[in-house]
């Protein structure tokens, strides 16, 4: 029976509710989903990756062998022979990952909210580089820290501007590897005294690797990790290399902090889907991944060096941009004057999309900024949009 002319509810919303804002990209990627718009926004793996046949034969076996299993709670800590299989990928001559160390959560993204619950208080110093991950900014928002901002120059972080910032900090925030937003990477000698710096600090530092594996030479820089296990926390995801629809990644972090996590998950889901994890499994426990990720790499390679030379021959003067040499960004600076929002409503109009680099910054935005996405665009399509967009820079001039 349904109740007659019921009074409005008046939701009363939590403070931590009101301050909650909707991430810019996906805004854009509501409107790039018509088939019209050549989009450069979205972090988006290629489909073109994705191992449908071989995820496809895992399901199948996972689900006639044991699917009783699969389809049953698992534990908090996630599937042990995945678990075990990450510490042994993790681990090198001179550091050893054990399985215990493992946590298995749903996507890289509840990995940084588990983190901020754990790490931060309210007006919690949380140090990030500039500009960062916005998906990390949004996560750590929630728990309000006061944000630090570490400067940053074309070869990435800055290790010796962060003892000045340092005093109380909670942890510090760092993407080594193709960096999203920019697509830089730190050189080893950074990596060295970064690791140092904070081992030295006692601050916590938390290396957020999803794009590590996608070197366009196929040479992986050494992982933070590896250099301090007691003091590095280290976040991997199988979103880039295999598919995202499957929302797995894992952390690796020191044993007190874990059963932290591991609580803090407890609290959140429970655990991570069972039959995700022990598929994945079945997918790379006999070495596929070794054989699947040089076809990303030489795709994204292709296609990152057809936007460059798309951006040499159309974007103006005064504009410059990262050459990455990995993962699936470049970073644009515009001319100061340019002001990449109100370029974007332009370009839009023009059928193209890309992200303004506003929301990349913790502190202090540079609105003359932008990233562009390359895998997903085909190269004729790619040097479409570029020409257009060069067009209107040159327009704004």
């Amino acid at each position: 029976m349904k109740i007659e002319n019921p009074n409005p509810i008046q939701w009363q919303f939590s403070e931590r509710a009101q301050q909650l804002q909707s991430s810019a990209i996906r805004e854009i990627l509501k409107i790039t989903q018509r088939p019209e718009i050549i989009s450069f926004a979205g972090g988006l793996p290629s489909p073109a990756t994705f191992p449908v046949e071989r995820m496809k034969e895992a399901f199948d076996k996972v689900l006639t062998d044991n699917g009783k299993v699969a389809l049953q709670y698992g534990p908090t800590d996630g599937y042990a022979p995945l678990r075990e299989w990450i510490a042994n990928y993790l681990s090198t001559n001179g550091s050893k990952i054990v399985p215990e160390q493992i946590l298995m959560v749903s996507g890289s993204q509840q990995a940084l909210d588990l983190l901020g619950k754990v790490l931060i208080d309210e007006g919690s110093r949380v140090l990030v580089e500039t500009p960062s991950y916005l998906g990390a900014l949004q996560a750590f928002s929630v728990y309000r820290p006061e944000f630090q901002s570490v400067a940053t120059d074309e070869h990435g972080l800055v290790p010796s501007s962060i003892p000045a910032l340092a005093q109380g900090a909670r942890l510090l925030y760092a993407l080594p590897n193709f960096q999203n937003p920019t697509g830089r990477t730190l050189p080893v000698e950074r990596r060295i005294e970064l690791v140092e710096t904070c081992a030295r600090l006692g601050l916590p530092l938390i290396e957020d690797d999803p794009y590590g594996a996608l070197s366009y030479k196929g040479e992986p820089m050494p992982k933070l990790v590896a250099m301090n296990p007691d003091g590095v926390i280290y976040m991997g995801s199988f979103s880039k290399v295999l598919t995202p629809g499957i929302r797995l990644g894992y952390v690796c972090a020191p044993l007190p902090l874990v059963r932290r996590l591991e609580l803090a998950k407890q609290a959140a889901d429970l655990h991570t889907a069972q039959l995700t994890q022990m598929v994945v499994h079945e997918v790379v426990k006999d070495g596929f991944l070794e054989r699947h990720i040089p076809t990303i790499r030489t795709l994204y390679s292709n296609q990152c060096q057809v936007m460059l030379d798309a951006m040499a021959e159309h974007f103006p003067a005064g504009t410059s941009w990262t050459r990455p040499e990995g993962g699936m960004f470049i970073w644009v600076t515009l001319p100061k004057h340019i002001n990449a929002m109100q370029l974007l409503d332009q370009a839009l109009a023009a059928r193209v999309a890309f992200v303004p680099g506003a929301p990349f910054y913790a502190n202090e935005p540079e609105t003359n900024t932008l990233r562009l996405s390359f895998v997903t665009v085909p190269p004729e399509r790619i040097r479409e949009g570029i020409a257009i967009l060069g067009k209107l820079i040159k327009d704004a001039l």
